[in-house]
């Protein structure tokens, strides 16, 4: 059960970066975070329940990380192509999987090591071919910030396998949004809306956001939670939403340099069907 939770949180994943992208034409950073995680909130609201003073903190940690990989990839998502984004974050399951299975123990069967292999081979030439377009490491401000994003990203997703061994999902979800939603509210507050800002535009898509990561999120604990479920696999599968993000960027955004990428995007399905066949 547990696969097919990551696999449906990949897809909304997908649709969540496409919107982001979208919302960032008009309005600042920060403000389509703040909106889109208040508005989460008040989705979640019925979960909040009573916790002790320890779970507290170490969900405030969480939101800490989470924070501040959401507002590096915000920026890099705002100074690069989708394509570019998305394939970069892609690579971040190669460091969840090898983490994984020196901190939990964890070990794959045949069709899962055949999947892991795939994926990550696809995420290998995917990220070779956005170098055609020019995008390099120590000369661009967004790639510096897709780096911060995605350290941060694979430190929260190790995290929440620790989280899940004694909390809730839903409580896990709530409480962290919430901590979130004031850190960016104090980041808001603490840089102004100064005159080079962009103010903040009705824009319907920051409403799409907030559903999209709220169910995005919501299958990704539930499928942590579920018994013989594997973070290493449920982290590839779940930034195998980049076949989303490709498909849908290609249409809205006419983004370049798509034919080099379909090969690569051909081994990532092989390897989501190994590593379904393996874990159910």
């Amino acid at each position: 059960m547990w696969i097919w939770m990551a696999l449906a949180s990949a897809l909304l994943l997908g649709a969540y970066d496409v919107a982001k992208k979208a919302a960032l034409r008009h309005n600042d950073v920060y403000i389509v975070l703040l909106g889109a995680t208040a508005l989460s909130v008040l989705f979640l609201s019925p979960f909040l329940s009573h916790g002790s003073a320890g779970d507290h903190l170490r969900l405030a940690f969480k939101a800490v990380l989470v924070t501040s990989s959401w507002v590096s990839g915000m920026y890099a998502l705002k100074l690069l192509p989708i394509t570019i984004v998305s394939t970069y974050k892609a690579s971040r399951p190669m460091f969840v999987v090898v983490l994984s299975l020196l901190i939990f123990g964890e070990r794959l069967n045949l069709w899962q090591l055949a999947g892991v292999l795939s994926v990550l081979a696809a995420l290998f030439l995917l990220a070779r071919s956005g170098r055609t377009e020019g995008i390099h490491m120590r000369s661009n401000k967004g790639m510096w910030a897709l780096a911060v994003s995605i350290a941060t990203g694979v430190a929260s997703a190790l995290y929440d396998k620790y989280l899940m061994t004694g909390m809730q999902p839903l409580f896990v979800q709530s409480w962290t949004n919430v901590y979130i939603t004031l850190l960016l509210f104090i980041c808001v507050m603490a840089r102004g809306l100064r005159s080079g800002n962009e103010p903040m535009r009705a824009d319907w898509r920051i409403l799409l956001i907030a559903v999209f990561i709220t169910g995005a999120d919501m299958l990704y604990f539930f499928a942590l939670k579920q018994d013989g479920a594997m973070l290493s696999v449920i982290s590839l599968v779940r930034r195998c939403s980049v076949v989303v993000t490709f498909v849908l960027g290609a249409m809205i955004f006419r983004e370049k340099n798509l034919r080099a990428k379909a090969g690569a995007l051909a081994v990532m399905l092989a390897g989501m069907a190994f590593l379904t066949i393996g874990s159910i």
